[in-house]
């Protein structure tokens, strides 16, 4: 997520010919002689043929990857004198092919916010990669073709006009979606307009075909629009990934991301040789979606637990330790049963209460204590698929609501590092959430006889801040701390 820099320093001399780079080089670094050598014989240039040395500072820091490439080549030209000027305000990255063409890199936009910030008035990047560098206000971003266009521009011989941002696509979201399409469901479609209002987790529970994907896939459409600090952080890590859009060069929507239920537990939480963000960190300001969620791997769903509370995800490997940003609204859905149909009204179940029991035992209860509302998904009737029941809401009607709540929020929170009600501290949740007496009553009497944990309890306080922000009221009343124990009681249908 964070770039540092690099000084490429090179020294050539007389004596037998050689090449080392130091300061901790991988074998890509290292490999940069090849390309490096081949880009100048092939374009013209001399490569030097006596005793070169490369140092990569600081050199306790380990460099991996082939952005190196450019500056190594730069700073032998400068050494052999085919290059001469004061270039202290630059900055190269970029890989090399062997005829010159410079190819592109992944993190391109964390980079160009380090070399601004130390001072970097010229950053000379691949032109794949201009336009997303070009997001970055205060420095120039030039998109280089080849070394020769760059060789004749540090010359002065030519000129790079600086890169543009172009406008961010309006919406990744596919067209289509809206909540109007949605028959009947209202209890659902209530509890996902609370938790966009309030960045909150839920959990579907249904038979097959009553809409729980459905409702997913449209929750994106209620969601308030991101930050410019929200979409720099989530490019970042779609950018160091290798998953940012060449048509979006800045996320402006929220990412929805649903992985199939056959991911492995680095995919998800981010890991591999050289560590990458995984699923979890890639909804980072967005939607998680877990379809059929007791068919993910236990070990996938225990290694959510942590980074759904702590907003980070931690990943320890021999290259380094790293952290990544994970705060999402995490969506899961799942069938009663292993037939689906267990608790349905018409349709009998055919699965034993074993079966029953070890299906949903699969789905852990610290795991469920982190689902801040849990909500039942009937199967819809016939008159409200035939639309006798009346009109639907449209995504923009609950959006209206989400994006009114979420103002209320963001003026509560403005001194407090937070940006929603399903961040608040233990602390925060003592400043923020007065109950009435009526909602005290009620909320001691819940947590007596539904056994709640502590955790439980707080996730009722942040659903029912959320519930009250929607009602515009100041202090939590007792319909919303009753709504509230609404939208979390499912678990004890179920699960006991």
């Amino acid at each position: 997520m964070d770039a540092y820099m690099i000084t490429v320093e090179s020294d050539v001399s007389d004596g037998q010919f050689s090449f080392n780079i130091v300061g901790l080089p991988d074998t890509a670094v290292k490999e940069a002689v090849d390309r490096v050598r081949s880009a100048m014989k092939n374009n013209g240039f001399q490569f030097p043929f006596g005793h070169t040395t490369i140092n990569l500072a600081p050199a306790d820091r380990r460099k991996e990857g082939t952005l190196y490439d450019v500056p190594m080549l730069v700073a032998v030209m400068l050494s052999t004198g085919q290059l001469t000027g004061d270039f202290s305000d630059h900055a190269f990255i970029g890989e090399l092919s062997l005829d010159g063409e410079l190819r592109a890199v992944n993190g391109l936009l964390s980079m160009a916010i380090e070399a601004r910030q130390a001072g970097i008035k010229h950053l000379y990047v691949p032109a794949e990669n201009a336009v997303e560098g070009a997001v970055v206000k205060g420095i120039n971003v030039y998109p280089v073709k080849n070394i020769k266009q760059l060789i004749l521009a540090l010359k002065g011989d030519a000129k790079i006009t600086p890169a543009v941002p172009l406008p961010p696509e309006e919406s990744l979201i596919p067209t289509g979606l809206d909540f109007s399409e949605v028959k009947g469901q209202t209890l659902a479609k209530k509890a996902l307009e609370v938790a966009a209002a309030g960045g909150h987790n839920v959990l579907l529970i249904g038979p097959p075909g009553s809409g729980k994907s459905m409702l997913a896939k449209r929750f994106p459409t209620i969601l308030p629009e991101m930050t410019e600090k929200e979409s720099i952080d989530t490019t970042k890590i779609h950018s160091i990934a290798g998953a940012l859009p060449k048509n979006s060069p800045l996320i402006t929507t929220r990412p929805f991301r649903s992985p199939h239920h056959t991911i492995s537990s680095p995919a998800m939480s981010g890991g591999g040789a050289v560590p990458k963000p995984g699923e979890i960190s890639l909804a980072h300001n967005g939607v998680l979606f877990l379809d059929e969620l007791p068919e993910f791997r236990r070990d996938v769903m225990e290694a959510l637990r942590a980074p759904l509370e702590d907003g980070v995800v931690t990943v320890s490997r021999v290259a380094g330790t790293l952290t990544y940003p994970c705060s999402i609204t995490l969506i899961g859905a799942m069938n009663p049963c292993p037939c689906g149909f267990f608790g349905h009204p018409t349709k009998r179940c055919t699965c034993s209460p074993n079966a029953v029991s070890k299906y949903l035992g699969k789905i852990s209860g610290p795991m469920l204590d982190r689902l801040d509302i849990h909500v039942e998904v009937p199967p819809v009737k016939y008159d409200e698929l035939q639309g006798k029941t009346g009109g639907e809401e449209t995504s923009a009607q609950i959006k209206q609501r989400v994006d009114k709540a979420r103002k209320i929020q963001t003026e509560r929170y403005k001194d407090e590092n937070i940006t929603c009600n399903a961040r608040l501290t233990p602390k925060l949740l003592k400043k923020y959430c007065t109950l009435s007496s009526d909602a005290e009553n009620i909320l001691e009497a819940a947590f007596k006889t539904m056994g709640l944990s502590g955790r439980a309890y707080d996730r009722l306080l942040k659903v029912s801040r959320t519930l009250a922000d929607l009602d515009g009221a100041k202090n939590i009343e007792a319909e919303h701390i009753a709504q509230a124990i609404q939208l979390r009681s499912l678990d004890r249908k179920y699960w006991e």
